[in-house]
């Protein structure tokens, strides 16, 4: 007797993303829980009459849905019997542990930090950015590129930069990236010997990308004040830091430290990775306004438009420009050229601003809400988690209490979930108390509250059945979408 999908608990997200069609939608999310095994063959699916009303489609798109997947044999539909689940074999251990990161299944509810939400993309804005640069551009936008950049984006920038971030620059100070790991291991092939210090809790990844890179890293502590630069060594070749909202507890680096560093006076790399999402007052500054000769000056596009444009920039001290260029030449010759025209575009005709202006307003709405539905409180999920940094950016630390659910077990149920996000342990190069790092950017508006709701049930479920096993979803009322 066919199995009928209703008794087997299933939680089936049907996410409808209207660049890629309400059809599409359906086949891509029957066709994942068949093949991760949430519909296990021979579970009968509900007609299409009745999966059209509960999804709020139209009979025709379902049932094309399911002559698609029919065809491509997930499906079997016999006449009286109805339309049940074909006997797909699973992935071979081989192929699913060999299968990866990048390709993995997509989570229900994205929270991962830095991404932005990729649907507020300026599609219009840089459509007519790109026709307006390909009808003006002569022939040589097309041969060989300056290793540092187009000089009408490293112009813009210098203008934009100045007036946004107070950063002191020209055209000439600027060497155009794929990105903030490129500019570092450009960096790292340039920069004197010794060791390179970094935040601690910092970036992982732009740890290994220095370490990769031949560099030694070594840790430098943070604390309320942000980094410790006062223990800074003469034999350090170099120091990383996010300073106007640090990666990731949120904190903006105290005057005092800043004066520190100039004392230091070795190169400090400043990652500028969301200064222009700050919402509750001006940004703070850039540190290289106030050390130019000192600081590299880092930023991109990565947060502010998409990762997928493979923008960024470094503002470099004069002795930097020439070997920074150079690394530049060997290393890829130069960034896709007509990318950064359409970005030159966008600056100067202030498309750009108006962007960062909507984005800010909308992201400062998540953060609202995030702290409205996790904040502390009676009603609060996880009682005595801080959410500390709060001011900027577009993710959250959620500090956990010492007596509540350790990391490892809150990661494990967020999981069971479908919930995306990351722990603070991996970001610490020292042992110290766990945390979660919650992405408040990454969801569609439609998406983000059904997010945070899901986070918030699974933090309370597991601050109330500490010892017990991972929840299990409770109903299949998440295949709705």
């Amino acid at each position: 007797m066919p199995k009928d999908w209703a008794s087997q608990g299933v939680d089936l997200h049907l996410e409808l993303d209207p660049a890629h069609g309400r059809r599409r939608g359906v086949e891509d999310a029957l066709r994942a829980a068949v093949r991760d095994g949430r519909l296990p063959p021979g579970t009968r699916l509900p007609s299409t009459r009745a999966l059209a009303a509960g999804l709020g489609l139209a009979r025709g798109t379902v049932s094309a849905a399911y002559d698609q997947l029919a065809e491509e044999g997930y499906l079997s539909t016999r006449p009286g019997s109805g339309t049940v689940v074909a006997d797909v074999p699973p992935p071979s251990p081989r192929a699913a542990a060999s299968r990866p990161a990048a390709v993995a299944a997509r989570p229900v509810h994205d929270l991962r930090p830095g991404q932005p939400d990729g649907s507020a993309f300026p599609s219009r804005a840089w459509l007519r950015a790109t026709r307006q640069v390909l009808a003006t551009a002569g022939a040589e936008v097309f041969g060989p590129c300056d290793p540092r950049g187009r000089v009408e984006l490293r112009t813009a920038l210098a203008d934009y930069l100045g007036r946004t971030r107070g950063v002191r620059a020209t055209a000439a100070q600027i060497v155009i990236t794929t990105g903030f790991v490129q500019s570092l291991n450009l960096l790292a092939a340039v920069l004197g010997a010794g060791p390179v210090a970094m935040e601690d809790p910092g970036h992982d990844f732009y740890r290994e990308v220095l370490r990769r890179a031949g560099r030694t890293v070594v840790p430098l502590p943070v604390d309320g004040h942000g980094a410790r630069t006062g223990e800074l060594g003469p034999g350090v070749a170099a120091a990383v830091l996010t300073p106007a909202h640090q990666y990731p507890t949120g904190v903006p680096l105290a005057p005092a430290r800043r004066r520190l560093l100039r004392e230091w006076g070795g190169t400090v790399v400043e990652d500028d990775y969301d200064g222009e999402f700050r919402y509750d007052r001006r940004p703070v500054g850039a540190l290289q306004a106030t050390a130019p000769d000192q600081v590299v000056y880092c930023g991109t596009t990565s947060e502010s438009l998409s990762p997928a444009l493979r923008l960024g920039w470094m503002v470099l001290p004069p002795a930097l420009v020439d070997p920074v260029a150079d690394a530049k030449l060997h290393a890829d010759s130069h960034t896709e050229v007509l990318g950064q025209l359409v970005l030159a575009r966008l600056i100067a005709d202030h498309a750009y601003d108006r962007h960062i202006r909507a984005a800010r307003l909308r992201y400062r709405r998540r953060r609202d809400l995030l702290l409205a539905r996790l904040g502390p409180g009676p009603d609060a999920p996880l009682p005595g988690a801080r959410l500390p940094g709060v001011a900027a950016g577009l993710r959250a630390l959620l500090l956990l209490p010492p007596d509540g659910p350790p990391e490892s077990a809150l990661l494990a149920a967020c999981e069971r979930r479908g919930i995306a996000l990351r722990g603070l342990t991996p970001l610490r190069q020292t042992p110290g108390p766990g945390g979660l790092l919650i992405g408040y950017a990454a969801p569609s508006e439609r998406a983000y509250p059904a997010a945070l709701d899901a986070l918030a049930e699974t933090l309370t479920w597991a601050s109330t059945n500490r010892g017990t096993a991972t929840p299990e979803n409770p109903d299949i009322s998440g295949f709705l979408g």
